[in-house]
């Protein structure tokens, strides 16, 4: 194992089923060969805690060429398909319940297990009027932004913000992933979040597999999802930029 010593993340014993399937995603990433993760070291329950451990790496600033080698990893990754979008188990994105129910169609699983799933949460939370009345409209024009578009259920990383990856030892490393199998501009539009990643990343991604055309409108639709995600863990303060991108995608 690369590193020393180990790195253990622990929570509440209910937390058990978070911790295996994060365990479980950073294996079926390793498995690929593509993306380098943290070894998983153990996962369960000790003293009342439930936990995850991996190898503890030194973590430091990617530098450009760093981030180019990520961005052709990662289109190497994304090559990786499944028959179905989803994946083999439920998960979490951040604390937040994140269903991956196995399904043929992308829209269908991209509107009922990611947009509405959140929307319905925004409710429970308080979050009603415009905000619901806007996002009904954007669930109804989802198929018309894939009616030139059929994307392959790539394996993706999930959560890929700027936080979750790093250099160590000369190379990428990205960590803390919520996998399934889903459309691969999913994992790019969340790169763009939050910071976005260098430029190198990018021109790389490209130059190994480029996007389709209407990559652009798509994003803000992927991005909604963690937009939403946050408005829900964190709460009002997110709330301006979710209405953004809410009308962005509801049109006039």
């Amino acid at each position: 194992m690369a590193g020393a010593g180990v790195f253990r993340k622990s929570g509440p014993a209910s937390s058990l089923a978070m911790f295996e399937a994060e365990a479980e995603g950073l294996r079926e990433l390793a498995a690929t060969g593509t993306v380098r993760v943290p070894e998983v070291v153990d996962v369960g329950v000790a003293s009342g805690s439930a936990f995850i451990e991996m190898e503890r790496l030194e973590l430091a600033p990617p530098d450009g060429d760093c981030a180019s080698l990520f961005g052709r990893q990662l289109a190497d990754l994304h090559r990786v398909t499944a028959r179905e979008f989803g994946w083999t188990r439920d998960n979490t994105i951040g604390l937040t319940p994140q269903l991956n129910p196995r399904t043929a169609d992308w829209v269908e699983f991209l509107v009922e297990h990611r947009l509405r799933f959140q929307l319905e949460l925004a409710r429970k939370n308080g979050h009603d009027g415009e905000l619901q009345r806007l996002g009904e409209r954007v669930l109804a024009g989802v198929p018309e932004l894939f009616r030139e578009y059929s994307p392959s259920p790539s394996l993706l990383h999930g959560d890929l913000w700027s936080g979750n990856w790093a250099k160590a030892d000369g190379a990428p490393v990205t960590f803390d992933p919520a996998v399934y199998y889903g459309d691969r501009e999913a994992d790019l539009a969340m790169t763009r979040l939050f910071g976005g990643f260098p430029q190198a990343f990018y021109e790389a991604y490209e130059k190994a597999w480029p996007l389709a055309p209407g990559h652009e409108q798509r994003n803000t639709l992927y991005q909604l999802y963690h937009m939403l995600n946050h408005l829900n863990l964190f709460g009002s303060g997110y709330r301006a930029r979710t209405m953004q991108m809410l009308r962005e995608l509801a049109g006039p």
